[in-house]
């Protein structure tokens, strides 16, 4: 397995992202009982799908990797 390293900017700005991809991922799932529409119902699965792929490849991505350490 190759060692990819990131910054601690770069670290964070994942998290941020993986916590946005969560929101958008709880916010979906809770109101897609509300839709009544079937063409709707149809994207917001589609979305709950994507959303969860995205979040397990950003989970991956930041378990396999480390954080570099800046030497001053």
């Amino acid at each position: 397995m190759k060692e990819r390293f990131i910054t601690p900017h770069e670290s964070l700005q994942l998290h941020e992202l993986l916590t946005l991809k969560n929101l958008c991922l709880t916010k979906a799932f809770t109101k897609s009982p509300l839709v009544e529409d079937n063409e709707l119902k149809s994207l917001k699965k589609e979305s709950v799908s994507a959303e969860q792929i995205q979040i397990g490849e950003l989970r991956a991505y930041l378990e396999q990797s480390y954080v570099a350490k800046y030497n001053q």
